[in-house]
């Protein structure tokens, strides 16, 4: 196949910060997509519909000219979280989503929720609204191996969550592992989102010819039998699994530092990759379900109905996209790539 033609797809899970940041790398993002799912762990987080509509604001201010392109906005959950903000959400149209980081697991989760029981009153609300839930789903108690606090995350409160609130859609973002894709399968009102850097690398990225801290993420690369089982759930036409890239850009002196920052920026090429993943197994007639049907599907949304199309072309992938303050590297900079959208 030398050309693939899609219906245009969204994101599911979309980092694009704030201020000059969110001025630099929006316009990939809106090259490839219609809509995104946007993340709200800013400093300080969107906690409310009123913080959501300025942030909103400032997205589609940033958005190129001539270029439509909808960012659909999520919530910070917090300890302090009520009903009447999920009442609020729902009644705004723009807030699509509550997302649940446990405090401390990833960039910017200083506020998240230190105890998911306390959240209950929250979820039931959301489940009679119908809203849904975005989780990161990883335990951050120190005593459990960190390519382990997935798997632990699902016993120890996903699977107890789902028995209170069986109604309550989640989407059990960026997942890592074959449990994930087992539980999602076998659990009503269940999706997934899965990112490109976890189908198409193992744990072996982070180390090869040294420290790859452009492939470090939260959650972590995992074993080769979970990318499999990741690939596999992707490419399988189950419409519980989407498109989600969680590109999270960070300056490249904050990744290449002492105490670097979790996230791969994919934004630039993401649809290229998810191509390169697919077509490695041999699945490119599955890549327009996942990428543009079972996240619109999900979420109550109209499929779009613009096109993009997709050549085999060999391209070089930048080193480095130039930012006032410090580059940006993507994910897999300097290496070839074999599609190309145009």
């Amino acid at each position: 196949m030398q050309e693939l033609t899609l219906t245009r797809p969204d994101d599911w899970h979309l980092h694009v910060r704030d201020g000059e940041m969110l001025k630099a790398v929006l316009p990939h993002t809106v090259r490839q997509f219609s809509r995104a799912i946007i993340m709200p762990n800013l400093k300080p987080p969107v906690r409310s519909v009123a913080e959501a509509a300025a942030y909103r604001d400032r997205i589609i201010a940033a958005i190129p000219e001539g270029k439509q392109f909808e960012p659909l906005m999520t919530l910070y959950l917090t300890d302090n979280t009520e009903p009447e903000d999920i009442v609020a959400a729902k009644a705004s149209g723009f807030v699509k989503a509550l997302k649940y980081y446990p405090a401390g697991a990833t960039t910017n989760s200083d506020s998240g929720v230190t105890d998911i029981g306390k959240c209950d009153r929250v979820f039931e609300a959301m489940q009679q609204v119908d809203m849904p839930l975005l989780l990161h789903g990883e335990v951050t108690d120190k005593a459990v191996d960190v390519f382990e606090r997935e798997k632990v995350f699902i016993e120890q409160h996903l699977v107890p969550l789902k028995q209170r609130f069986p109604k309550l859609r989640i989407v059990l973002e960026h997942i890592t592992t074959a449990h994930a894709v087992d539980f999602v399968m076998a659990t009503d009102n269940m999706a997934a989102t899965i990112t490109p850097q976890h189908l198409l690398f193992n744990r072996n990225a982070l180390f090869k010819g040294g420290i790859r801290p452009h492939y470090y993420c939260l959650p972590i690369l995992k074993h080769e039998i979970h990318r499999r089982a990741i690939l596999q759930a992707a490419t399988s036409g189950s419409p519980k699994f989407f498109l989600g890239t969680d590109s999270a850009p960070h300056t490249r002196d904050s990744k290449e530092s002492a105490c670097g920052c979790a996230g791969c920026f994919s934004a630039l090429h993401a649809m290229e990759l998810y191509a390169e993943a697919f077509e490695g197994v041999d699945a490119l007639d599955k890549l327009e379900g996942f990428a543009s049907f079972y996240g619109p599907d999900f979420y109550g949304l109209p499929r779009n109905r613009e096109q993009i199309t997709l050549v085999k072309k060999n391209w070089r992938i930048p080193d480095e996209l130039s930012l006032t303050e410090s580059g940006l590297v993507p994910l897999r900079a300097g290496e070839e790539m074999t599609w190309q959208m145009v």
